[in-house]
């Protein structure tokens, strides 16, 4: 007992003499612990919730569009193997026309039942109420659309319903599972103002589009156990006859998809960051630690012979390595139930979750501080080995002095080519090779750590170049509720303020490589397309061929394909059939996946006519009033896409959440620096107390001994700034790649800037550490320090 009271006693005086290199490792594994934390109990908080919404709101597990489908089939979809609900409904897009707003609104509608209770997609009542039975005037808004426009109960705007305008009422507002995630037509991003869910009686919206005793849409929820696939092929059967436009399910349904895409992104998070800041705290307790056993030699032979064992010896050491690790892993589990907290919230006013389950599961922690011990333990392992296997006699003897020579031709003597002091550090860092090493290692690696934490600002800022002003330059994209002939550009071109159009042509597809399946969009684009254009890896436009498909380089990966491969395609608008063709090309875009055909390839693909879903077009600024105006007026249109207003929202969204989680991460990044780049510099004080102290008895003064020391500081910081940019590329990269989905991809793009950033960061570090290591050499006891053993 006496013995183990001894060696605690001593553990508390070194804690205490090295307190401030003790915080600093301590700062460094409370960050790898706090990005657990925060990456993976924010994920687990937003999962959770999102279970939770489902199941108490019923989400639907299958959903299928249909141009018009009599009641009488509702007892056919009820028939099939494995459906536990069906939720018939009408489901219908419409322009709206609000006050005091001159841009065209999109309403998504969609029915409420009058003569029963709703058991699909439940309404999640924010205000008011739902709309009294067989109404035309009363609806419901989804509370997003509301807000943006400062709607309150009572509030009114007119909609185009199938032609006809109407007057219509808000008497309540509300949220819903099925539109968490609420994108327009043509919109890659939620635009509130612009894109709003409008639920409305099922007799009022029937007898708008001429839906007596029918329905449009079919929501379905399925039993346990049962086949997605089966269901969906028997609904497909039983709605072809009536338009039917082919079932999808969860993970097709945009909002869904969106939300999935998410909570992905901050699952891959937890899985590449944490690892490496963890990396970095390894290293820091095994140099710190290493150069505590060297310091302590005679310590550890008197120990050892006074009777102390290897292990009694070992396991102090480790006690004191465990001690830090469990004040950053304190200090981390505090400070990653906080940001774990800020981001779930964050992420939830996002999403307008009705509620939020903020999770404390206990095994993130446990996860945590594990990963953080092995780190720790990893790091100390060296160190412990030298302890053990060092002899007491070995021990008690001053270590062999080093062995010194000249490195470089006297006739290139340093000195001939630079000042004393700098001959000093070079010869310094020259005479202790494997110390040099591991600083440069560190200092590059808080580099890299930072480069990857900041890099998200370039390769969004990159994306958003691509794909709003190279790829997609059109100023607006009109959208119709049905196909129209291609003529319709006509139309459009003529339109007031239109100054360029561009059809396109949209199918929904399903395409098949082997066992691999996707639903996508094939999209068709006349010769010479200038306003939606495909652009490669490189950024130049490419030429569609004549025959056969290009496919999205993701979708290429997905099913395994490449140019010259066949694919199978089932058409899912028209004659719904299979047909097989061979993949052309592959081209590099950023968001979703999707085919793309030459217009003219696509109508005999399709048997068809010229056709269009859409047009592009490029609009005069001075005559927008004009232009909305009279799409306003129009009842062909579904909705109106602008470029301009989607670009906001993107960075909007953008700016809430992936900047702020790369904000987040590169505070943590500059912490991180800071410990490395301090702990560095303590090491080398104690390295070269005994000489700077020696310089200090010969005559130097406080201030010249302070230059040679941090003079050796500012060389391997700089030096190290060069790898420590390729490391945070090669991180980047892996970012990048862990990052990739189907719905939204980046490329790796780290500018200057970037670089710029993560090395004044880490100079800075070195600043600070620089003001922290002047006192205390300053401080030095020259009496103390020249002691030395005969």
């Amino acid at each position: 007992m006496r013995r183990l009271r001894a060696l605690d006693i001593k553990l508390l005086r070194d804690l205490r003499r090295l307190w401030a290199q003790t915080l600093a490792i301590a700062l460094v594994i409370a960050g790898g612990v706090s990005t657990v934390i925060l990456a993976v109990g924010s994920h687990h908080s937003l999962d959770e919730t999102r279970v939770a919404y489902y199941e108490r709101y019923n989400f639907a597990d299958v959903f299928a569009q249909v141009r018009r489908a009599p009641n009488g089939v509702i007892g056919q979809i009820e028939q099939i193997p494995g459906v536990a609900m069906i939720e018939p409904r009408i489901a219908q897009l419409g322009l709206l026309d609000i006050a005091n707003f001159r841009e065209p609104a999109t309403g998504q509608f969609i029915s409420l039942p009058d003569r029963r209770e709703q058991v699909l997609n439940k309404l999640y009542m924010r205000s008011g109420r739902t709309p009294e039975a067989g109404s035309e005037h009363e609806v419901v808004v989804n509370e997003s659309f509301a807000n943006a426009h400062g709607f309150v109960l009572g509030s009114r705007f007119a909609a185009i319903l199938n032609g006809r305008k109407r007057e219509l009422t808000i008497v309540g507002t509300a949220l819903s599972p099925e539109f968490i995630y609420a994108v327009g037509p043509g919109d890659i991003m939620p635009d509130n103002r612009r894109y709003g869910i409008v639920w409305m009686s099922e007799r009022a919206l029937a007898g708008a589009f001429n839906l007596r005793d029918g329905f449009s849409n079919v929501a379905v929820k399925l039993l346990p156990g049962a086949t997605e696939e089966d269901v969906i092929r028997r609904l497909d059967d039983i709605l072809a006859p009536y338009g039917g436009r082919a079932a999808f399910g969860r993970k097709d349904q945009t909002s869904h998809a969106w939300l999935n895409h998410e909570l992905d992104m901050l699952n891959n998070m937890s899985r590449t960051l944490p690892p490496i800041f963890l990396l970095v705290a390894a290293f820091l307790v095994n140099l710190t630690l290493g150069r505590l056993v060297a310091l302590e030699r005679e310590q550890i032979g008197l120990l050892k012979a006074l009777g102390y064992t290897n292990r009694a010896v070992g396991a102090h050491y480790l006690k004191f390595v465990l001690i830090i690790a469990a004040i950053g892993i304190a200090i981390g589990s505090l400070v990653g139930t906080w940001l774990g907290s800020y981001v779930t919230q964050l992420f939830g006013d996002f999403f307008r979750f009705p509620f939020l389950i903020f999770s404390r599961d206990v095994s993130t922690y446990l996860i945590g501080a594990a990963l953080s011990l092995v780190a720790a333990a990893i790091g100390a392992v060296r160190a412990l080995r030298l302890v053990v296997n060092l002899p007491p006699a070995v021990a008690m003897q001053p270590p062999a002095p080093p062995r010194f020579r000249h490195l470089l031709p006297k006739r290139w003597s340093l000195n001939r080519l630079v000042r004393q002091p700098t001959v000093m550090m070079l010869r310094n860092i020259a005479r202790h090779p494997g110390r040099t090493a591991f600083t440069l290692l560190g200092i590059s690696m808080a580099t890299g750590i930072l480069v990857v934490s900041l890099f998200t600002r370039d390769t969004m800022e990159n994306l958003i170049d691509v794909t709003y002003f190279l790829a997609d330059r059109q100023d607006a994209t009109v959208s119709f509720a049905e196909r129209r002939p291609a003529d319709v550009v006509f139309d459009v071109e003529h339109l007031p303020g239109v100054l360029a159009a561009q059809p396109s042509r949209e199918v929904p597809v399903r395409i098949r490589h082997a066992s691999v399946e996707r639903r996508i969009l094939l999209r068709g684009t006349p010769k010479g397309a200038d306003l939606s254009r495909i652009i490669d890896a490189d950024l130049h436009p490419v030429a569609l061929p004549e025959d056969g498909i290009a496919i999205s380089g993701m979708l290429a990966q997905v099913l395994g394909v490449s140019v010259g491969d066949e694919v199978e395609i089932d058409l899912l608008e028209g004659q719904n059939r299979t047909v097989v063709v061979p993949v052309a090309a592959t081209v590099e875009d950023y968001f979703g996946i999707r085919g793309m055909m030459d217009a003219d390839a696509l109508q005999r693909l399709m048997r068809e006519m010229p056709a269009a879903n859409s047009v592009h077009v490029s609009l005069d600024r001075s005559a927008l009033d004009a232009f909305y105006t009279k799409i306003k007026s129009m009842p062909l249109v579904s909705g109106l896409a602008l470029q301009p207003v989607s670009l906001a929202n993107f960075r909007d969204a953008v700016a809430l959440l992936i900047t702020t989680m790369a904000s987040i991460y590169a505070g943590l990044a500059a912490i991180i620096a800071f410990g490395v780049v301090y702990n560095s510099a303590r090491i080398s004080l104690s390295e070269s107390a005994r000489d700077l102290a020696s310089l200090r008895v010969l005559g130097f003064t406080n201030g010249e001994v302070l230059r040679i020391l941090l003079l050796e500081l500012a060389f391997l910081t700089l030096l190290a700034q060069p790898p420590g940019w390729l490391f945070g590329y090669g991180l980047a990269w892996i970012m990048k790649t862990r990052l990739a989905g189907e719905l939204m991809r980046v490329r790796l793009v780290v500018e200057n800037f970037t670089y710029a950033m993560a090395s004044i960061v880490v100079i800075g570090a070195a600043f600070f550490s620089a003001l922290a290591v002047r006192k205390r050499v300053f401080g030095l006891d020259l009496v103390a320090v020249l002691k030395t053993r005969d």
